[in-house]
């Protein structure tokens, strides 16, 4: 073949190459369009609204306010009268020179953001000024607001993504100055909340004025809000339950029976949670106050805060020595013989559902014995850890020594030592039952969170079995929630036995350790504790339902340092239970002298002078030895530091 054809068909074949090639760069393929038109187009993010939170009637509870952030591009940026500026927008001239150089040390061509959060008052002086400031644009957002500060630990708050959530986020969702839910209800459901952000593109000027829509908006998408959330709280209930806890420390769990959805939940003391809204230096400042305040507002009690439950753990260990056949409702008769565990007066020898009204500690330290054990096996030591892992068992079933699997965050286990626990504790070494006796009582090593105790309730009211607790009954509409939270989980203990203990709770509040929360015409059942506290004054503890048939309620109430259960937890826990059943309360003199009362400042007093003390004691000054106890038993001085007590008649 001629050479001369070759080299003409090489040189068409290579022409119509570069032929079809810019037809589809210059034609078809508009990204270099784009990327030419950079200096002409400006890209905005439309943030989508985040999804609203109601209370179970339909109540905002969480909505949204707009505001502004202020973007600008360095090589576009200039000034005529900095003063001026500065006082339009209320920063310093400091604050100026060090916020665009942080932009242009990031791009000089790239827009960034240059002032967040300005408020619609204040960006309503600024709008009509903008064109005088070249390099500088808008774009509007929203934030949190709280109508009601009310409920800021199931809440949770929303805060700008930092470099550990954008190093984590796989999916590339999140951009520098994004917010992410970081606790509550906020962070488990911010898939559901947080919608979908959009794009608009659009001409400007050489002043960076917008002249009108890119190409019709071809290119552009549309934002998609975040879904309204419908929590199971009652926001009156939850209002109320906080004024009760006012100066105090401690938790209300409040809890449906019948569908385990939570209608109040308390954890004090609390905050305001706007006062972490948005973003800047004084979100910064209110957020480092409550990290380093004493008494730790953020943290969530209710979830994470494993508490001894005391007296409240009898009706469990009634329950389990009823369906292990060690007691029984007809025969057993035990007497409130103190040679082990100390008592109060009480009637002797008591039954099973006497024990109960009276909170007998000898009558459940027998009981705990005859569980544990039960001669399995010819060896103490063997048939103990025998007995303790059945026990675990059944405290496994009532939803003890491990996570819910509530909807909330953080949610922790609680504490339920198995033979695996006192192994490691006694490095190896044989332990037995005298080891563990405080157990019997609710003592000891074992831990309960609150959302706990307030389970147990709802098990007590439903006769054996639970929903698991959740704060979320609807996405956009009721009764849309995930599958786990409709399935039933049984204790595995006969209905008939419940039944009986049941109304030994009913007597606990009507001539028992609870009558301060008896109400005419209303059967409250319930179960007071004191549980004993090794760093100061025993905490407060009740758990209970109402009515006694058709519960609408099961609560649990925690007030550290308040002594005994029946003196302050009992009447808490009645006032929210008539509050939600009645809509009222008919005893303002017992709600007044709750609300009166103050656990906090008594304390933060004493934590001061102790403070003070140890000052002028020097840091030589040698500890308080603990108080010996003269007991055949050895125990760990954390399981029993002083006679064991039960609650104040």
């Amino acid at each position: 073949m001629n050479k001369h054809y070759i080299i003409q068909f090489t040189i068409f074949v290579v022409g119509f190459i570069f032929l079809a090639k810019l037809f589809f760069l210059q034609v078809l393929d508009q990204a270099y369009k784009v990327e030419a038109d950079n200096n002409a187009v400006r890209r905005v993010v439309r943030h989508a609204v985040r999804g609203i939170i109601t209370d179970r009637y339909g109540k905002l509870v969480v909505s949204n306010t707009p505001v502004f952030d202020i973007y600008i591009v360095p090589k576009d940026f200039s000034l005529k009268d900095t003063a001026q500026f500065c006082k339009l927008f209320n920063i310093s001239k400091e604050e100026l020179i060090d916020k665009y150089t942080k932009a242009r040390q990031y791009s000089r061509h790239k827009p960034s953001v240059f002032l967040k959060d300005i408020r619609i008052d204040h960006f309503a002086r600024i709008r009509d000024r903008m064109d005088e400031f070249s390099g500088l644009f808008e774009e509007a957002r929203t934030v949190r607001e709280y109508p009601h500060k009310s409920m800021a630990n199931a809440l949770g708050y929303v805060k700008e993504v930092d470099k550990k959530i954008l190093e984590q986020d796989t999916e590339g969702y999140y951009k520098p100055g994004d917010y992410i839910g970081r606790a509550g209800i906020e962070a488990s459901y911010e898939r559901v909340l947080r919608g979908k952000r959009g794009v608009t593109y659009n001409y400007v000027d050489v002043r960076r004025v917008v002249k009108g829509s890119y190409r019709d908006g071809a290119f552009d998408t549309l934002p998609e809000n975040g879904k309204m959330l419908i929590s199971s709280v009652d926001l009156e209930l939850q209002q109320y339950g906080e004024l009760l806890m006012q100066n105090k420390i401690g938790s209300i769990v409040a809890i449906e029976p019948s569908t385990g959805e939570i209608l109040a939940m308390i954890s004090a003391p609390s905050y305001d949670p706007n006062k972490l809204t948005g973003s800047g230096k004084e979100v910064s400042q209110n957020y480092a106050m409550l990290v380093n305040d004493v008494h730790r507002p953020l943290y969530n009690r209710t979830l994470m805060a494993p508490y001894p439950p005391g007296s409240i753990l009898k009706i469990v260990q009634a329950l389990i020595g009823l369906q292990e056949g060690v007691i029984d409702t007809v025969h057993t008769r035990i007497p409130c013989i103190q040679d082990i565990v100390k008592c109060h007066p009480h009637p002797s020898p008591l039954d099973v559902k006497g024990s109960i009204q009276h909170s007998c500690n000898p009558f459940y330290h027998r009981v705990f014995h005859r569980i544990i054990i039960q001669e399995k096996s010819k060896n103490y030591v063997e048939d103990t850890r025998i007995g303790l892992a059945n026990w675990v068992q059944y405290l496994e079933k009532f939803g003890l020594g491990k996570p819910l699997g509530s909807d909330l965050p953080n949610e922790k286990s609680g504490l339920v030592p198995t033979i695996a626990y006192y192994d490691r504790k006694y490095k190896g070494k044989p332990w037995k039952f005298g080891n563990i006796y405080s157990l019997s009582i609710g003592q000891g090593e074992i831990g309960v969170l609150p959302i706990q105790m307030a389970n147990l309730a709802a098990i007590m009211a439903n006769r054996g079995y639970y929903y698991i607790p959740h704060i979320i009954k609807g996405i956009d509409k009721e009764g849309n929630i995930e599958e786990k939270f409709r399935i039933k989980h049984e204790t595995g203990i006969k209905r008939e036995y419940f039944e009986y203990i049941v109304s030994g709770m009913e007597q606990v509040v009507r001539a028992g350790t609870a009558r301060r929360a008896f109400i005419p015409d209303l059967s409250i059942c319930g179960k007071t504790g004191t549980a004993q506290n090794p760093h100061g004054d025993d905490h407060s503890v009740f758990i209970g339902f109402a009515p006694k048939y058709n519960p609408k309620i099961a609560i649990a109430v925690y007030v550290e340092n308040a002594g005994f259960g029946g003196t302050w937890a009992a009447p808490i826990a009645s006032l929210m239970i008539e509050k939600y059943i009645r809509r009222t309360v008919s005893r303002k003199h017992l709600e007044e002298e709750v609300i009166r009362k103050d656990f906090i400042n008594p304390l933060r007093k004493k934590m001061l002078t102790e403070k003070s003390a140890n000052k002028i004691a020097g840091k030589h000054a040698q500890p308080q030895q603990e108080q010996k106890i003269p007991d055949k038993q050895t125990l760990p001085l954390r399981t029993v530091a002083l006679p064991l007590r039960s609650e104040n008649q």
